[in-house]
Parts: structure tokens; C-alpha cells; sequence
């Protein structure tokens, strides 16, 4: 998949930081300046609003988006924030609010729902923000219904799981049974998921005995796993929409009984989940490139920053398949 248009070298400065994954508390924000209306020397602030902060996937995000800026260190101001679970959008919300009345110049955001922030991010533009969505896309609908135009600056989700699923029905016999575990519905990157996983089954003649919303979760998905591994004896893969839910289909299937007689596919590339393919109890993931995936998302912003009359094409970062065979280390 091609980078096109709108990702020239950019760069950034990284301040003092206090977002430490595994060392605060994953229910608030992280942010590298204790009072964000602050501005120096003229540089654009940026400021990064993120799904869930105890998700590793989000937390190797912002990992990057610090690096990028450590790498480029007198060009912007960077404000990173998140909130305690992909369902908590009241938070979300009230981010980008509060980033819009702090005066930063640009939000970089993983909406964690495609609709509901679509009405808050347009006040932000209203307001002068430059907005560019990552990871998960927001509706077209009602993006057109608010009259706002926002860059989309992320993989093709159902292409990457179109990938991960080819790959499982390479080990498993037309007219076996699989089950998927679906992300929160009212996200985009859920839908198109769970549209990519439908269509290499489906091209492979598997039978799809069930599909429910795990809603992003390791511990909801290990309940629903252990339901459906109830429900359907014959069942032979059991594929997830990202890799927590991944991990948690793993647990339900060790509890059974069954480890290595039931094919587990995931989608981030968690390390977690690397190391289960390393060792065979997980067969695949998708490779978005976290730690790439905000920065493509702020040198666009960047861009658009210089040129503000001119707001980009959506661009496709790359996603790629992960097995025993590409895994690293």
C-alpha cells in the first residue's frame, strides 16, 4: 500500500512528557505540558486524542509520536491524550473540547466511535482547529450531514483483515466452522474488520457459525469465546477484530481444553501476541504500524498547517500480515 500526497519529513518537538506507559493510572490524560494553553516561540501545538490508553496498541501510538518528536525537536508543541476505555466517548468528547478551548492549532484523533464525534470535531474546525482522523474512520455520512471535511489518514481495515483471514483458511478445509469476535459496532475500523474476515471466508467456503462484539476487550472476549466454544463443538477458528480480543479467545480455549485445536487470528501486532505466534498458539495478526500511525497523522496536520486552503485526499498508510514466518522479535 502506497503513502501518497501529504507525508513529507515534518518536524517536532518533544517537552517533557509525563505519559509513561505502564507507570500512571490509564483513565485520564497524558499530556506534555502542564497547562496546555501554554505556547512558545510561535510553534504549532498539536494535540493527540487517542482510544484507550490501557490498550498497548494506543500506548506504542503515542510512543511513536514522541520518538518522531525527539527525532525533530524545534518545530511543534505536542499535547497527548486519552481515556480509560474505547466505550468511555463522553470523555473523548470532552477532550477535543477542551483541546479546542486551549487554543491548540491542530487535533490528531482516533475517534472511538465513527458518528458520535463527528458534531464536537466540527466545532473544532468552526473554531479554527485544523482535524485529522487516524486509525478509525469517521462516517461519510455524517461528516456530509455536518458539512465538515476531515482527512482520513489510516490503513484499509478490511483489507488487512482480508489478509489475516486468507492466511487462516490456508490451514483449515473448506466447509469448517469459524466464529468472529467483532469490535465495537459503531466504529468503522469494527465494520470493515469484520467485512474483511466475511470475505476470505467466505471466498474459502467456510461456514460462519457466529459473529458477536467482544467491544475491543480481552476479558469480554474470552466470555464470548468460551460461549461460542461451548455452542459449536466443531468450531475451528475463532478470529478477532484486534489482538486484546485475540488474547482473551486465546484464554477461553486454553480454560476448554483445546489449546492448539483451535486457530486464533487477531489485528495490531501487540507484542503480547507476537510472542504467541512465535509460539505457535496464535496463528496471524495485521501489522497497522502503531507506531507510525499517529505520525503520519501529524505531519499531515503539519502539512495542512502551512497550507490551510488546502485540506488533503484521505491517504492509506500501510497494514501488513504478521505469521511465524515475518513475526519480530
Amino acid at each position: 500500500m502506497q503513502r501518497t500526497g501529504i507525508l513529507p519529513a515534518a518536524g517536532v518537538l518533544l517537552l517533557p512528557l509525563l505519559f509513561l506507559p505502564g507507570c500512571r493510572d490509564s483513565s485520564e490524560t497524558a499530556s506534555v505540558s502542564e497547562n496546555p494553553a501554554d505556547s512558545s516561540n510561535g510553534r504549532p501545538r498539536v494535540a493527540l486524542i487517542m482510544k484507550s490508553l490501557a490498550n498497548e496498541f494506543f500506548s506504542t501510538m503515542a510512543a511513536g509520536a514522541e520518538q518522531h518528536q525527539a527525532d525533530h525537536a524545534d518545530e511543534y508543541e505536542l499535547i497527548v491524550n486519552g481515556i480509560k476505555d474505547e466505550r468511555d466517548l463522553a470523555r473523548q468528547v470532552a477532550l477535543v473540547e477542551e483541546m479546542t478551548a486551549a487554543g491548540v492549532d491542530a487535533i490528531v484523533i482516533a475517534p472511538a466511535d465513527s458518528k458520535a464525534l463527528v458534531p464536537v470535531l466540527r466545532r473544532a474546525r468552526q473554531a479554527g482547529v485544523i482535524v485529522v482522523n487516524i486509525d478509525n474512520r469517521l462516517d461519510a455520512d455524517v461528516l456530509r450531514q455536518e458539512n465538515v471535511r476531515i482527512p482520513f489518514v489510516g490503513p484499509d481495515n478490511r483489507a488487512g483483515a482480508r489478509a489475516v483471514g486468507a492466511c487462516v483458511a490456508e490451514h483449515l478445509q473448506p466447509g469448517d466452522q469459524v466464529a468472529i469476535l467483532e469490535g465495537i459496532r459503531t466504529s468503522d475500523n469494527a465494520r470493515q474488520r469484520l467485512l474483511g474476515f466475511q470475505d476470505a471466508m467466505q471466498a474459502a467456503g467456510m461456514e460462519i457459525v457466529d459473529s458477536q462484539s467482544a467491544e475491543w476487550e480481552m476479558s469480554r472476549a474470552s466470555t464470548v469465546a468460551a460461549s461460542m466454544l461451548s455452542e459449536h463443538p466443531e468450531l475451528a477458528a475463532l478470529l478477532a477484530a484486534n489482538d486484546s480480543m485475540a488474547l482473551g479467545a486465546l484464554a477461553a480455549v486454553r480454560a476448554a481444553g483445546r489449546s492448539g485445536q483451535i486457530l486464533i487470528a487477531g489485528f495490531d501486532n501487540i507484542s503480547a501476541v507476537r510472542s504467541a505466534i512465535q509460539e505457535g498458539r496464535i496463528l496471524a495478526t495485521a501489522d497497522q504500524h502503531g507506531d507510525q500511525l499517529a505520525v503520519f497523522g501529524i505531519e499531515a496536520a503539519l502539512k495542512i498547517l502551512k497550507n490551510p486552503d488546502e485540506i488533503p485526499d484521505d491517504v492509506e498508510t500501510p497494514v501488513d500480515l504478521i505469521t511465524a514466518e515475518t513475526v519480530a522479535p
